[in-house]
């Protein structure tokens, strides 16, 4: 039976519940099941996700276990080093590991984001206002396109030919209005670099893009994050004006309704699987997209079990899912002397004993792909309620 007009179009009064929206999400994030690398190398997700927050520089080795079946770490070590992959800082202004292709791709759309940044910046924000950072980038372009530089010896070639400038200031302006990489080893599992940057057109040998699109962009959002509000894609991308772009692109997208009767919007032929579908128990690195990509992130954890969770606990930790909601953090101990790690698992809330051995038993692995070497594994359950 042919659809209404209002469906021909595109347009849906649809209501999609928590659990559906939960669904959806986890379906197109590879979190339902896990993908064969076969058929989905890990710079094809890595490109899908739109990149993966690399903040902590190993947390997406975690990310990408948690997704695909049979995931090592030279799965990714590899094409960081070959430099088909790079850490750079895209949205919202932190480092996310993403594609060569998108790394000069999406730099140019998110300068906003860093120029605010520079605009509001504690320390420096008198420096950079006070100061025409101008012929200060364009000597540190040629300087940064020439070798790697850390951060003393970025602030340093500064000094040396600026030696009247805040230099610390001078190199948050390179760092905000260069493209900068960071390069390997810093990244590479098992192996350790300070933060050492060149610029992105020197690493990959090609310009950044002189037409990049902010459509391409939000309608890649959608697929990997939706079905999304404008606020939900404004909140991922760091960026204003979402609503001009969301309503240029409206003719391309499905829309929804959320359950409080807000707008969401989808590609037409993005997954959205059957709300019933059963969610593995994944455990998900410290910062994960996943969790950080909507303003509203009720599809995975209530907004008030977040917030009074966050107060109990200083400590960042990664996530624990079960059947699709946030259930506690995790973190590894290692005891290298007695050759033994421990996952902590800090629940939010009282367990049942079957979520309990699933959350188990995916630990298990978990301590098995980390640490392999260790002969002992261990698992222990705490409660953050308990120490309120």
């Amino acid at each position: 039976m042919a659809g209404s007009a209002r469906e021909d179009e595109g347009v849906s009064d649809e209501v999609l519940t928590l659990r559906a929206l939960n669904r959806a999400t986890l379906a197109r994030q590879f979190l339902l099941k896990r993908e064969a690398r076969d058929d989905w190398p890990v710079v094809d997700v890595v490109s899908h996700l739109v990149g993966m927050q690399a903040q902590l520089p190993l947390d997406p080795y975690t990310g990408l276990w948690s997704r695909l079946a049979e995931f090592g770490p030279d799965d990714l070590a590899r094409p960081l080093i070959d430099r088909e992959l790079v850490r750079i800082v895209l949205m919202r202004g932190t480092i996310h590991l993403v594609t060569a292709d998108d790394a000069l791709e999406i730099r140019p759309l998110v300068q906003p984001i860093l120029d605010r940044e520079m605009r509001m910046h504690g320390q420096h924000k008198e420096a950079l206002a006070a100061t025409d950072a101008r012929p200060i980038v364009a000597a540190m372009r040629g300087v940064l396109a020439d070798a790697p530089l850390n951060g003393n010896q970025l602030r340093s070639a500064i000094a040396a030919r600026f030696p009247d400038v805040d230099a610390a200031a001078m190199a948050l302006a390179c760092r905000n209005h260069l493209a900068l990489v960071q390069v390997p080893p810093r990244g590479v599992w098992g192996r350790s670099l300070g933060v050492t940057v060149i610029t992105a057109e020197s690493w990959l040998g090609r310009p950044q893009s002189s037409s990049p699109s902010i459509d391409a962009l939000l309608l890649r959002y959608f697929g990997a994050f939706g079905p999304a509000t404008v606020a939900d894609a404004a909140s991922w991308s760091g960026l204003t004006g979402m609503r001009e772009v969301v309503e240029r692109l409206r003719p391309l997208l499905r829309t929804f309704r959320n359950e409080r009767g807000q707008e969401l919007f989808d590609l037409p032929d993005a997954p959205r699987p059957d709300p019933s579908v059963p969610a593995p128990v994944r455990f998900l690195p410290t910062y994960d997209n996943v969790l950080l990509s909507h303003a509203d992130r009720s599809r995975f954890v209530d907004d008030a079990e977040r917030k009074a969770y966050s107060s109990m606990s200083s400590a960042v930790l990664g996530a624990v899912l079960h059947d699709g909601r946030m259930v506690g953090t995790w973190s590894i101990e290692r005891d290298r002397e007695v050759g033994r790690a421990t996952l902590l698992v800090d629940q939010m809330g009282s367990l049942t004993k079957r979520a309990a051995a699933s959350i188990t038993a995916e630990g298990r692995r978990l301590l098995t792909f980390h640490e392999p070497a260790l002969p002992h594994h261990d698992i222990r359950f705490t409660s953050a309620a308990s120490r309120s």
